[in-house]
């Protein structure tokens, strides 16, 4: 099959012939309809992630039909159009038994623990515990965005952030998980506050949703500007970048008993950024991790689109042939892009 392989971190991304993967007993083999270019990618291409293991394909938002089954999967069949969370739980320990798998305690990753989905093909393990079908309605191009950046953002929202209708709501950094909660969060009747570096991109937000918008790289304090136009904070606030930051003006901008959720990854000289603890204490915020979102929650979000609640594929800014997705993805960090990069051509 031909895969996109880079065999040193931060070196050359090269179109190859590697071998077809081939299903374990729990596994299935997908052909890969369409997968997004994400800047998890990046940070896995950079030498951020641990279980990388070279040489290496990366890739993890993505849909496909299934092409092989391993012996033990009950659920599913050849042919079957189908997604995945970029977390997938091993359906046995402690979080997966309490409907958390998305902090699985043998969680597999594709793109990371496993080659990926910048390929024709791709395994997915504990296919009955990670696979979700997909209804007609839904296209492949919509399915893979959903992948890692839409159901970040919506458990964000809706899960760590139970954003009500009313509340108000920052989002830090308007790329595609930003793009996503701003949509979601509007979709809920929340207020929005978009903060961003780029004009074009705040554009973008206030087209999802976003009622107030400021360009950080102009304003005189992000915090106080939020503050002042919410009358003393917001209610929720997302680092949806993952920079020191991004991550202290989320927190700075919070009213009394607000709830900051880190999307956002934090790696190199951000994974320790200073937070004020005495205001977490004083103001009794809540700071809150979230990481995916669990395949068994994937209805009540896929509903919501089918409804026009929801609509992804507006953040799709772009499809791609698997031989351009080299480019895009060593130019994740510049932030060029307003929307979602889509690999939906591969041979």
């Amino acid at each position: 099959m031909k895969a996109l392989v880079y065999e040193t971190f931060q070196g050359d991304l090269e179109l190859k012939d590697v071998q077809d993967p081939t299903p374990l007993d729990h596994s299935v083999v997908l052909k890969t309809a369409a997968t997004g270019v994400c800047r998890s990618d990046w940070h896995g291409w950079m030498g951020h992630d641990p279980d990388i293991v070279l040489p290496h394909v990366p890739g993890h938002e993505l849909s496909g039909s299934i092409a092989a089954l391993g012996k033990d999967v009950k659920n599913f069949n050849i042919g079957d159009r189908v997604t995945v969370p970029f977390v997938c739980g091993c359906g046995s320990c402690e979080q997966c038994n309490s409907g958390n798998h998305q902090v699985c305690d043998h969680q597999s990753q594709p793109g990371f623990t496993h080659w990926g989905s910048f390929s024709e093909y791709v395994r997915i393990d504990q296919a009955d515990t990670n696979l979700v079908k997909l209804p007609e309605e839904i296209d492949d191009i919509t399915a893979a965005s959903l992948g890692c950046r839409f159901i970040t953002a919506y458990r964000a929202v809706v899960a760590q952030g139970k954003i009500t209708e009313g509340q108000s709501i920052a989002i830090h950094g308007c790329g595609g998980v930003g793009l996503s909660a701003i949509m979601i969060a509007k979709a809920f009747g929340a207020q929005v506050i978009a903060i961003d570096i780029n004009k074009d991109t705040l554009k973008l937000a206030r087209d999802l949703g976003a009622s107030k918008v400021i360009n950080a790289s102009e304003s005189s304090g992000v915090i106080e500007e939020v503050v002042s136009l919410t009358n003393g904070g917001v209610h929720v606030s997302l680092d949806a970048l993952g920079s020191s930051i991004t991550c202290q003006n989320s927190i700075g901008n919070l009213r009394k008993r607000g709830k900051h959720i880190q999307v956002g990854l934090m790696t190199g000289n951000h994974q320790y950024p200073k937070i004020p603890m005495d205001k977490v204490l004083a103001n009794e915020l809540e700071i809150i991790g979230s990481h995916g979102m669990q395949a068994h929650k994937y209805p009540e979000m896929m509903a919501l689109i089918k409804e026009g609640k929801l609509m992804p594929q507006k953040l799709v800014e772009q499809t791609i042939h698997l031989s351009e997705a080299g480019k895009v993805l060593r130019e994740m960090n510049q932030f060029t892009n307003k929307g979602m990069t889509i690999i939906n051509t591969f041979n």
